[in-house]
């Protein structure tokens, strides 16, 4: 659309435009500017601009002697007087225009600068759309918008707001800045509550701006974002204030427009620094150095006092000096500057056009490149562009406006966010994002307070806030209503909660109560909840269930009562049963215990066989010692001591043990006979599902979708009732076995029908609370008056004034048995088991070690299995054989030894005596036969 209207205004555009190509260095180089001169900006850039040109040409050492011209252009705020411009250089073999101003000129002109090879260079065009894949010749010198409004987004978070306004001129680079800002708030889980479009700046009227300040004033959110351009701006604010928009309470953030007021009019009239009291805004932050500070100190020569200094100057400067560098680069590469014709122009350009004369920019290309490529250092800090073209490190003053000027409040930063210290600091150090580390200092705000406004208030539009109250015909205990006169009237436990709530509030809330449903049957809540994202009601509170699809449209309150889905079953007293004593303990659980006894009857055997006659005797008496003893242990009766150290030990377990089961049944079986006890077929949830049987849930209850789509009950199975007496009259005709519901409604059931009870615990956790809109600030201050409620014991109080029943209301059954688990003593058995084991195994070690000490081996060899069999069955003797017994035979042994070691002593004498006689007879006689 842009390309056609461009092509439109040629046809009206009659010109000559000599041509020519250079062949060697110019002695001229032309650089085209256009601007509205009557502008703050444009009269700090055509100032800023020629000091760039005359120091250009001043310095030897850039571009050799090639005079650097600027030529400006006023557009007057038209776009038609824009595009003559642009064409009246671009056939004037201009290579570069510094511009345009706006960025409805520049979406326009970039479409020349693609076709023609001219960089278009701009610092104050910063709409964020103008891409370089759409205008790769169009190359923004300082920050675009998209970093201003991430800047605003961080304020917006840091001062923990959730909707702002957004008023702006109805032009590109105000709109696309707004969607850009939209686009930064929702990263941030803030929004643009309404936009507020004014004509293009400077043509919007006083009554344009009030029709959209009124509209404002009747919304809820008391942030307003400002961007737009002075005229217009000013204008606003002039509004706002005789609107009482300038008052306590209100919110104001201006882009950087206003801080070029501030900079560049010097001193504001009264009227206008009153107007902007407690206003915040931004300006381009520009680094300390001391050639920004001569450039600054000869600013009112410069401008002969015409107008102030603002950092668009600096950037006006600084963009003459990049291209300046660029061309220099250029004709060092190329050593001329050289035009062509654009064959298709020539085809095109027929009678008195002479669009011939719109010559392409043969080093347009190179001279883009050079640009791109830039890295110098100028009066507004380090220049260079990223991959993306914005330029290196962005960032921004953070101003409040008050009495006296204004105050420096922080900086904001692309590297590290909001802080107090500036970003060069922050360049030195890692980069930190983190909420505690985004700072800013204190604001006075609108209306001269310090204390951080809240954001938003109740609309002030003459419309109360609807509430929607669901028009209950049972449990009205929780919410009743009634129509007097077509005025709805409501009462209960949720409509006192709410009231109570509405009281802590700091601020006024208009409100009234409209009932939903027919009174004749409970109405859905999903619809009734439903009707707040349709603008229907503005909230809706009463006793409404907090459950996921809910959460997924609306906004809840902190829950003010817990909830969640039971089980009621009819149940019958069990019958008495002779068999009653047995019931304390589970069948495994006697198993064990018996066998238990008779394990400890038997260690306690083994360990006092040998060295205690109680436990001595035929078999079969033996036999009955083991069962007497360890049954009598059950009453603590045992008459039989225990001798051994090792069953001491063994006997105190077990009668710990004792003492706990003992105890355990006796509690249980007390319990058993005393309390009444009943039964039912349905335990719980799980049986419920399990059985085919009917099911029954209140009507409007999500009670049925969440049975239906969570559990995959069949809705043939479900059936909807409507009333206490309903849910009993189903209950005792059988026609459901069990009903669902939520348990405040089924407590308040049970305390009027005590033949039913809760079956099973609860299988959903939620709660009630009170519904509104996404992002609605009065859901977080309602929920933090519920707290307080909660506190001081107010909830408590509205629960006992509207719910309070006599016990069997809470009476709930369980669904566990009564019967005492093995799971609950196996620590106690494995105690009492590893005690035995322990004792058993220094018992036979002991033995063991006596069987081999005082046993003697068989005199005669045997082998094999019968040398085995032979010592087992001399071990179970030895074992069985009473120890003193064994001792006796043992000293027996001994001393039959010891004499038969004597008898063989003498022997061994005797024969020795015998032995040397014979040898002294025999010396004898050998001497008589020698002799």
């Amino acid at each position: 659309m842009n390309l056609v209207w461009l092509l439109s205004i040629c046809v009206l555009y009659i010109g000559a435009f000599p041509e020519g190509a250079s062949t060697s260095r110019p002695d001229v180089v032309n650089v085209g500017a256009i601007f509205t001169f009557n502008t703050i900006n444009g009269k700090v850039a055509r100032v800023a601009m020629k000091a760039a040109e005359d120091d250009i040409n001043s310095n030897p050492n850039i571009l050799a002697g090639t005079n650097f011209s600027i030529l400006m252009h006023d557009s007057n705020f038209s776009g038609f007087l824009g595009i003559i411009g642009a064409l009246k250089y671009m056939g004037t073999d201009t290579v570069a225009i510094i511009g345009p101003q706006n960025a409805v000129m520049a979406h326009v002109l970039s479409h020349l600068a693609n076709e023609l090879h001219v960089p278009l260079l701009s610092f104050t065009a910063l709409d964020p759309t103008l891409s370089p894949l759409q205008y790769p010749y169009f190359v923004q010198t300082a920050p675009n918008d998209q970093f201003q409004m991430t800047a605003i987004a961080d304020m917006i978070s840091y001062f923990q707001w959730g909707e702002i306004v957004a008023v702006y001129s109805d032009d590109e680079q105000s709109r696309n800045g707004v969607t850009a800002l939209g686009d930064k708030l929702a990263e941030r889980r803030c929004r643009i509550a309404y936009k507020a479009a004014l004509p293009p700046d400077p043509t919007a009227t006083r009554s344009d701006v009030k029709d959209q300040l009124v509209k404002i004033q009747m919304m809820e959110a008391r942030v307003i974002i400002l961007h737009t351009f002075s005229r217009t701006g000013l204008l606003v604010f002039e509004e706002a204030r005789n609107l009482g928009m300038m008052e306590r309470g209100y919110v104001w953030i201006a882009t950087t427009w206003l801080s070029t007021i501030l900079d560049s009019v010097s001193p504001l009239s009264s009227k206008t620094a009153n107007t902007i009291q407690g206003v915040l805004t931004l300006r381009p932050h520009t680094p300390d150095s001391r050639r920004k500070s001569v450039f600054m100190s000869q600013w009112d020569k410069l401008s002969n006092g015409s107008i102030g200094f603002n950092p668009y100057g600096l950037y006006a400067y600084d963009t003459v000096w990049m291209l300046a560098h660029a061309v220099d680069l250029l004709l060092d590469q190329q050593g001329t500057i050289s035009f062509s014709n654009d064959s298709y122009l020539s085809r095109v350009g027929g009678g008195t056009l002479n669009l011939s004369s719109l010559s392409i920019f043969d080093g347009g290309k190179q001279l883009l490149n050079n640009i791109l490529q830039t890295n110098m250092t100028g009066l507004t800090g380090p220049i260079q562009f990223s991959p993306d073209r914005s330029p290196f490190r962005p960032s921004y003053d953070i101003l409040n406006v008050i009495e006296d000027g204004y105050k420096q409040i922080g900086y904001w930063s692309n590297y590290s966010g909001l802080s107090v210290v500036t970003p060069e600091t922050l360049y030195t150090r890692p980069p930190n994002r983190s909420s505690s580390s985004q700072n800013l200092y204190s604001v006075v705000w609108p209306g001269g307070t310090t204390e951080k406004p809240r954001g938003w208030v109740i609309p002030n539009n003459g419309r109360k806030l609807r509430i929607g109250v669901p028009n209950r015909v049972s449990y009205q205990d929780f919410v009743s209503g009634s129509r007097v006169n077509g005025t709805d009237t409501v009462q209960g436990y949720c409509i006192d909660v709410f009231l109570a709530a509405i009281k802590l509030l700091p601020y006024a809330v208009p409100y009234r109560f409209i009932l939903f449903g027919d009174g004749h049957k409970n109405p859905s809540y999903s619809e009734l909840v439903n009707m707040i994202t349709t603008d229907v009601f503005d909230a809706v509170i009463g006793d409404i269930a907090i459950v996921t699809n809910r959460t997924k449209i609306v906004d809840f309150t902190q829950p003010y009562i817990e909830s969640g889905l039971v089980v009621v079953a009819p149940v019958r007293k069990s019958n008495s049963s002779p068999w009653a004593f047995l019931q304390p303990f589970t069948p495994n659980m006697w198993a064990v215990t018996a066998a238990f006894f008779l394990i400890i009857g038997t260690v306690v055997w083994i360990l006092e066989h040998r060295i205690n006659d109680e436990f001595r005797g035929p078999p079969r008496k033996q036999l009955v010692t083991i069962l007497w003893f360890s049954f009598s242990t059950l009453f603590f009766s045992h008459r039989e001591n225990t001798v051994s150290t090792l069953g001491r030990v063994v006997i105190i377990i077990w009668l710990f043990v004792v003492l706990i089961i003992n105890s355990s049944y006796t509690a249980s079986l007390t319990s058993i006979l005393t309390v009444q006890q009943l039964s039912s077929p349905i335990t719980g949830i799980d049986t419920l599902v399990t059985s085919n049987e009917r099911i029954g849930f209140q009507v409007g209850s999500f009670a049925e979708n969440y049975l239906t789509e969570q559990l995959n009950i069949p809705k043939s199975r479900l059936l909807a009732l409507g009333s206490p007496e309903e849910y009993a009259i189903a209950l005792k005709n059988r026609t459901v076995v069990a009903v669902v519901d939520e348990q405040p409604y089924i407590e308040l059931f049970l305390s009027d029908h005590c033949q039913f009870k809760i079956r099973g615990q609860e299988f959903t956790k939620s709660g009630w609370g009170f519904a509104f809109p996404r992002d609605s600030p009065l859901a977080i201050d309602l929920s933090t008056a519920i707290l307080t409620l909660s506190e001081n014991g107010e909830l408590q109080r509205i629960h006992k004034k509207w719910l309070s029943r006599k016990a069997c209301g809470s009476q709930a059954t369980s669904n566990e048995s009564d019967e005492l688990q093995l799971q609950s003593f196996w620590g106690l058995f494995l105690i009492s088991g590893a005690a035995c084991f322990i004792a058993l195994l220094l018992y036979f070690c002991s033995m063991i070690r006596q069987f081999s000490r005082h046993v003697p081996e068989e005199s005669h060899p045997s082998t094999g299995a019968s040398s085995r069999s032979t010592h087992v069955r001399t071990f179970i003797s030895f074992v069985d054989e009473k120890e003193e017994v064994y001792k006796s035979k043992s000293k027996r042994k001994r001393e039959h030894a010891l004499s038969d070691s004597h008898v063989k002593e003498d022997e061994t004498r005797n024969s020795s005596k015998r032995s040397q006689m014979g040898s002294s007879q025999q010396r004898h006689d050998s001497e008589i036969w020698i002799n």
